[in-house]
């Protein structure tokens, strides 16, 4: 893991751009996107069967991530292929999943069998 004092050499205008990283990645959908991105590049129509999404809203969220720099695009005839551009993402996907899995595990642990918490 990197160094914890990087936050605070970063200048006041790097955090806005910190701050959109993690707004774009604020929202379940777009998490789902980068989710099946992950396994490679995919066109819009792909990301669309994966996800169960809509495909006005898909692309409204992979415009969302393409603008935060998360995703790149590049078109070849008439489709636009999406790949993961940043690749920190993934490393920050496995903390933040790692730890989510390790609070909900934990939880299950505080109840009991009948359901309810543990004194």
């Amino acid at each position: 893991m990197g160094n914890r004092d990087e936050i605070r050499q970063l200048p006041e205008g790097a955090l806005g751009l910190v701050a959109e990283m993690f707004k774009a990645l604020s929202e379940p959908m777009r998490l789902r996107l980068v989710q099946a991105l992950m396994e490679g590049e995919k066109t819009v129509s792909e990301l669309v069967e994966e996800t169960g999404g809509l495909q006005a809203n898909v692309s409204k969220h992979l415009g969302v991530l393409l603008d935060a720099g998360v995703v790149g695009r590049r078109k070849q005839g008439l489709h636009s292929y999406y790949r993961i551009t940043d690749e920190t993402v993934y490393e920050l996907c496995d903390l933040v999943c790692g730890s989510v899995r390790e609070r909900l595990s934990a939880d299950l642990k505080g109840f009991s069998t009948t359901g309810t918490p543990r004194a």
